[in-house]
């Protein structure tokens, strides 16, 4: 337990960008993920290039997923991603497989499920998702999501969407 009596939860977070400098965006993201309060990066993935998921005309997108311990509960943590979204100039439009400037989602928490109409964790999708899984993969091999088993027995499908690793 911390000084103020509260644990250090893991928590992964996808971090996604195709507009502005993807790569440089997701990049300023990681920065300000390692300046959240009661938290602190411990991992971070390398940038994958990924072909547009959901069917739109639109640019590449960049992906990485980074590792936090925190102190925050997930509702607040999830408040602090959207006000680093908001900072970073992340207008939400209800457009859900568009282009955008930044996108952080809250993949995992601890061995959390929550299900709310605003949050719900683990992140829906996360095992139909190469730019999710094989960041996730290269920073937490042996993560058991909870209601998915390990994530190293995760079956991934590298060739749809197209993604490849950029640095």
């Amino acid at each position: 337990m911390s000084p103020a009596g509260r644990q250090w939860r893991p928590a992964f977070i996808g971090l996604g960008s195709n507009l502005n400098g993807p790569a440089g965006q997701v990049e300023a993201a990681f920065g300000l993920l390692g300046e959240l309060p009661d938290s602190r990066l411990v991992a971070r993935s390398s940038l994958y290039r990924t072909a547009p998921f959901g069917g739109t005309e639109q640019p590449d997108f960049v992906n990485a997923v980074a590792a936090l311990e925190t102190q925050l509960d997930a509702r607040a943590l999830l408040e602090q991603l959207q006000h680093i979204e908001h900072r970073r100039g992340r207008e939400r439009d209800g457009e859900r497989w568009g282009a955008r400037i930044i996108d952080l989602d809250l993949l995992v928490y601890d061995d959390e499920v929550i299900d709310e109409p605003d949050l719900i964790v683990p992140h829906p999708g996360i095992a139909e998702r190469n730019f999710v899984l094989l960041p996730l993969r290269e920073i937490a091999p042996e993560l058991e999501i909870p209601g998915l088993g390990r994530l190293d027995s995760i079956a991934v499908n590298e060739k749809e969407p197209r993604i490849s690793r950029i640095d």
